[in-house]
């Protein structure tokens, strides 16, 4: 018996270290729930308000709160400037590094430090990515009364175009059409985002705008689109939409495995319509509790009837998913990079 002793007690010793472990467990789990109950979350849009990403993050905003452990407040702020990078700035360095604030801007910002942007203060592998709510089609598009009917009448005729300023989606998009396929287009920068372009049209300002998400003209759009005023003429990327057959698609024009590269880095980056992130330093339990939460939200039959009844399209993607898509984009070979940056810095 006295040479059992030593094994019986490695193998109490064991048992306890065991059931330690199951009691932790649970611990960690409520640990999160105890941070975020009480609190508030906030959703950062760089945006304006009525844009799609505003719109997008509204409906977000009232379902989030109660997949997240604790059910915290959910608020939407808006924080436009410098077509997102403003509100990137701010979130990679100045917010709360708690999880307790989120922020959405357009899909080329995270790209802004890959094309040497001084003014890009962050590093998008360093952000807590937390899913995306759309993989998107972008389309340019034109009003009624600008008289251009098809993609080919852009490569025909001058038509004035309106964007943001920066290099936000709108004019990247648009300088890319103009470089890449040859579309005769007098761009009119310094627009806020969509919706004052929106406005612009409608009074005859301008007659078009480029990299517009099909979701953002089903929703805030959807009255111009339903009733003719406003027209796609070229989806940017994606899979060919059925709801836009009979229009051109950027792929047509594609003619070398650089153009593709180009193609892609400009235009397939905007499959990442709608994508969250938290900034870094969050701890690695939170960040896994809000993509999980953010993933049961995009499964939410109420959530998922809302946007319906709002006109918003959901195709999600994980957080995980995200990052490794940004991690693709940023190891994109540096001619092509320099391309790149060159079409959309207007060179």
């Amino acid at each position: 018996m006295r040479h059992l002793k030593p094994h019986f007690s490695k193998y109490i010793a064991s048992v306890v270290v065991g059931l330690a472990g199951l009691a932790a467990a649970p611990v960690r789990a409520d640990s999160v729930a105890d941070f975020y109950r009480d609190k508030t979350l906030n959703l950062v849009v760089a945006h304006e308000a009525g844009t799609g990403f505003d719109v997008y993050s509204r409906v977000l905003q009232r379902y989030y709160g109660h997949h997240i452990p604790g059910n915290p407040n959910v608020v939407v702020q808006n924080m436009p400037g410098a077509s997102g990078i403003t509100s990137t700035n701010w979130l990679y360095n100045i917010a709360p590094k708690d999880g307790t604030v989120l922020g959405t801007a357009s899909n080329n910002v995270p790209l802004e430090p890959l094309f040497g942007n001084t003014a890009a203060k962050f590093d998008a592998g360093q952000m807590n990515w937390i899913g995306n709510m759309e993989e998107s089609s972008p389309v340019c598009g034109v009003s009624a009364a600008s008289g251009i009917k098809t993609f080919e009448d852009l490569r025909k005729h001058e038509t004035v175009f309106g964007a943001t300023g920066g290099t936000g989606p709108l004019i990247a998009s648009s300088l890319a059409i103009k470089a890449l396929l040859g579309a005769k287009l007098k761009i009119i920068a310094g627009y806020k985002g969509s919706a004052s372009v929106k406005l612009a049209m409608m009074t005859g300002e301008v007659a078009g705008i480029c990299g517009l998400p099909m979701s953002t003209i089903k929703s805030f759009w959807r009255d111009e689109y339903a009733s003719g005023k406003f027209k796609p003429v070229i989806q940017l990327s994606g899979p060919r939409s059925p709801e836009l057959a009979g229009i051109a698609h950027a792929d047509d024009f594609i003619k070398t495995e650089e153009d593709r590269q180009v193609f892609g880095l400009i235009f397939g980056s905007q499959a990442l319509g709608r994508t969250y992130s938290a900034p870094p330093g969050v701890p690695a339990e939170r960040v896994a509790a809000l993509r999980k939460a953010f993933m049961e939200t995009m499964r939410d039959k109420e959530f998922l009837a809302d946007a319906e009844k709002t006109g918003i399209s959901i195709v999600p993607m994980d957080g995980e998913k995200v990052a490794a898509r940004w991690a693709a984009y940023a190891a994109t070979p540096k001619p092509i990079v320099e391309r790149v940056h060159a079409i959309i810095m207007g060179k």
